[in-house]
């Protein structure tokens, strides 16, 4: 039997070798402390990775307005995505933001309209209606694809990011963010737990899209 020719060996070798590693995985589990005690439930705890210069690709998300609140409160989108506000119910509301560059108004409107807030920069965006105070959401913007929203009993998962130095930051609503510095390597996973203490948050009345308080009234 004829044998594989050497040069042809080493030319599967240095395919081989030229064939880039996979990314790593970064997994974790999330705990948020309140005045009671850890919380059960941190569902709406948002997971991401500063750093890596990765485009995410567009998408537009969708929050609902009924029954006078936003469902669901906590979305995520990358930059130069879009949240369609539907209403659904059958009085008008004004979905509305102040949060610096990432600012709208999209005025009032009915069910069973729906209109859309586009945005350009990473961050967290507070979104309420002009007409109703009790009604908040928020939107995560993210500049890369990586990021996760936590489960109930804290885990979360991110893939395929680039190895490297990053930063990992924790967001809560009530409890702000929080950050760990974390190396990934090449290959394999990375465990990064986080803590957010919520224990001392107290809650603030919002202005209205003018600046203003809300007048007072059945809502």
């Amino acid at each position: 039997m004829r044998g594989v020719p050497i040069s042809a060996v080493s030319l599967s070798l240095a395919a081989t070798v030229a064939v880039p590693p996979a990314p790593g995985t970064l997994q974790g589990r999330v705990e948020l402390f309140e005045k009671q005690g850890k919380a059960r439930d941190v569902s709406d705890v948002v997971v991401w990775v500063e750093g890596p210069a990765v485009r995410p690709e567009p998408a537009t998300v969708t929050v609902t307005m009924e029954k006078k609140q936003f469902a669901p409160r906590v979305v995520v989108v990358p930059v130069g995505g879009a949240v369609a506000f539907p209403n659904r119910d059958g009085i008008l509301h004004n979905a509305f933001s102040l949060s610096g560059e990432n600012r709208f108004d999209l005025d009032l409107y009915r069910k069973p309209e729906s209109r859309s807030a586009t945005f350009t920069q990473p961050g967290v965006v507070r979104v309420y209606c002009n007409i109703h105070p009790q009604m908040s959401a928020f939107v995560v913007v993210r500049d890369n694809p990586f990021w996760a929203r936590v489960s109930a009993d804290g885990r979360y998962s991110i893939e395929g990011v680039p190895p490297g130095t990053w930063v990992v930051k924790a967001w809560h609503e009530r409890a702000g963010e929080v950050e760990r510095k974390v190396a990934v390597p090449e290959t394999g996973e990375t465990l990064v737990d986080l803590a957010l203490d919520a224990s001392s948050y107290k809650r603030a009345r919002h202005k209205n899209k003018f600046g203003k308080d809300y007048k007072k009234g059945r809502y």
